[in-house]
């Protein structure tokens, strides 16, 4: 799975540099700006989750756990799709400091289980503080009807279950509607990418999106999306 690289720093040190140069030639609140930025870096995008909650799941204490749930007829045209987006989605945000349960972990549960229906079942399990539970309404990966133009789109519901203090029971806090296409502005060609690897890169863009709901991002972050 393909993830963000940090920049080296070279590239830093020579971006600094040009803002620099730009600071002589700007007076007033424009130079303190940047003199910000230079100092602290870029300014960041409050996550929704804590936005609309005023909660975090960047708290230490905290415990993840995530799981989705896709319709039949998304799950016999692309097998396994709710395991390869739970995964993906939850090593990102844990990649992003959230503490997470494993998925191999709620994998396990959820195929011993197969007629759960609650996710406040998983965070009873698990004893996590927050479940979130991503519903697959739609998944396609190739652009309209063509066979030769890949182009991701998912339609979902994503859903948090803060639990109680003891753990028994949950109630459901957030949820956010995601209408996601990836590459945003144009298609790829199958003579340039195969359909495996295009999947492997749509889901990281896929779980991206869906970690941006609960932590920060930066502006400028999807600008590569583009094709």
């Amino acid at each position: 799975m393909r993830f963000h690289q940090p920049r080296t720093w070279s590239r830093r040190l020579l971006g600094l540099l040009s803002l620099a140069v730009l600071v002589v030639g700007i007076s007033g609140c424009q130079q303190f700006v940047i003199i910000s930025y230079l100092l602290h870096g870029p300014p960041s995008i409050e996550p929704d989750f804590d936005a609309e909650t005023g909660l975090s799941m960047s708290d230490p204490e905290v415990t993840v756990a995530v799981v989705c749930f896709a319709p039949k007829e998304l799950q016999w045209k692309f097998p396994q799709i709710d395991d390869q987006v739970a995964m993906a989605v939850a090593y990102r945000m844990g990649q992003n400091h959230i503490k997470m349960v494993h998925p191999d972990f709620v994998r396990a549960w959820v195929d011993e289980h197969p007629d759960w229906e609650k996710a406040e079942e998983i965070g009873r399990r698990f004893k996590t503080k927050y479940v979130v539970e991503v519903e697959l309404a739609d998944f396609s990966l190739h652009e309209g009807n063509s066979t030769t133009l890949f182009r991701g789109q998912t339609e979902a519901y994503i859903h948090v279950v803060a639990m109680d203090d003891d753990h028994l029971g949950g109630e459901r806090i957030f949820t956010k509607e995601l209408e996601f296409t990836f590459p945003t502005q144009v298609p790829r060609s199958s003579y340039d990418q195969s359909l495996p690897d295009f999947q492997k890169e749509y889901l990281s863009r896929l779980s991206e999106r869906i970690g941006y709901l609960f932590y920060e991002r930066f502006h400028g972050d999807m600008i590569g999306w583009a094709s």
